[in-house]
């Protein structure tokens, strides 16, 4: 039996595979907390259901659409660009995606060749890197700076081309306009093409997110802006995504979709549609940062960890160097002696942090899965 050597030296991703951990253990019956991952407890909006539920009852069968998506869709999208992006596109740059990572790919392998390099800051989002790898492409690592300006662009090293996520997983970081800026004068310098990825762009908890796409010439750029329901509408199992491209992107992402999966489900992009009408759930983002704060409240005096209040996301940032730079280990034996999973740094490019989805399960739960975090961790300080 033979195994190609590209995915025999390629690593399953680290969030689902500690994700996949954790199902497994639950179907043991065991009771896991899982932070590792972000699944909100919120249900999709009311008028995606409505929407999905129609088009079952009145639809005798379920059509094939074009490749990229049915162009009363793309249409509605391009809509959903100018109204709330401020961005205008035309149908054929958009394309339906089986959510965010198939866009990311999708990119990747049309706008790249095997060998090329790709700038992503750290910590990333694994998928970044885990692509680049499963391509054949050359990750090119790079800190990510508190403020970007164009002394720490001048820093980093030249790349064919750049990721950009803002808002940002996992610190939470929302890009100024002043940076992004920044960001274009180099790219456009060095002729790099750009991946943004805006799957976040609703998860803002004051800080105004601009698209990159407004700030440039994205058609002559080479710019690829990513968007995901996931998050914003708490549909992460949908799998609802789409790309905007320069047409010829556009069309080669098609080539590449059409013998993987062809169109995204037709009940998909009926429910890409009513969720992105829906503008962003502000009930979600109130109770989100409700959660933030308590959990930043209560790790405020813990010495061994250090918490930065995050502008955006469903995720805390954790820095634990004071206690350990293996987070590896601190998330295998936090797993094992609290049953409470984390993501552990180093699987974002960062060891010695980590990585906590809060917006899971109840409130208790929540505050159940920090208290036994930091029981854990006071006993490993007092070992020390």
């Amino acid at each position: 039996m033979k195994i190609s050597h590209r995915i025999a030296a390629s690593r399953p991703l680290a969030t689902t595979a500690m994700h996949g951990r954790v199902e497994a253990f639950r179907n043991e019956g065991m009771g896991i907390i899982d932070f590792s991952i972000a699944i909100s407890h919120f249900p999709p909006p009311a008028p995606v259901l409505d929407a999905v539920t129609a088009a079952v009852q009145e639809e005798r069968t379920m059509p094939y659409t074009g490749v990229a998506g049915a162009l009363d869709v793309r249409r509605s999208l391009c809509t959903k660009l100018q109204r709330e992006n401020g961005i205008d596109a035309k149908a054929g740059e958009i394309i339906v995606t089986n959510g965010a990572k198939q866009a990311l790919y999708e990119a990747l392998y049309a706008m790249t060749d095997p060998g090329d390099s790709v700038l992503i800051f750290k910590p990333h989002w694994p998928a970044y890197v885990t692509t680049c790898q499963l391509l054949g492409l050359t990750p090119v690592l790079v800190d990510l700076p508190d403020q970007v300006t164009p002394a720490t662009l001048g820093a980093c090293p030249r790349a064919d081309l750049v990721i950009i996520n803002n808002p940002h997983n996992p610190t939470g970081k929302v890009y100024t306009k002043q940076e992004l800026e920044a960001i274009r004068d180099w790219v456009e310098a060095n002729g790099s093409q750009v991946i943004v990825d805006e799957s976040y762009e609703h998860l803002s908890f004051g800080p105004a997110h601009t698209s990159f796409a407004t700030l440039c010439d994205w058609r002559a750029l080479g710019v690829v802006t990513i968007f995901s329901a996931s998050q914003s509408y708490a549909m992460m199992g949908w799998r609802l995504g789409f790309a905007l491209a320069p047409l010829e992107i556009a069309e080669a992402m098609q080539t590449l979709q059409g013998p993987i999966t062809a169109a995204a489900s037709h009940l998909a992009q009926v429910a890409t549609v009513a969720a992105f009408d829906c503008g962003p759930q502000q009930h979600m983002i109130d109770e989100y940062r409700e959660r933030r704060d308590t959990v930043l409240r209560h790790v405020r005096e813990v010495p061994w960890i250090e918490m930065k209040c995050p502008d955006s996301g469903p995720y805390l940032w954790g820095d634990v160097r004071a206690l350990t730079h293996d987070t590896e280990a601190f998330a295998e034996a936090l797993l094992a002696e609290e049953g409470v999973a984390i993501m552990p740094g180093d699987a974002l490019g960062v060891p010695g942090f980590i990585r906590i989805g809060y917006i899971c399960d109840d409130t208790w739960t929540l505050m159940e899965g920090v208290r036994r975090l930091v029981a854990f961790g006071d006993r490993m300080a007092a070992r020390r």
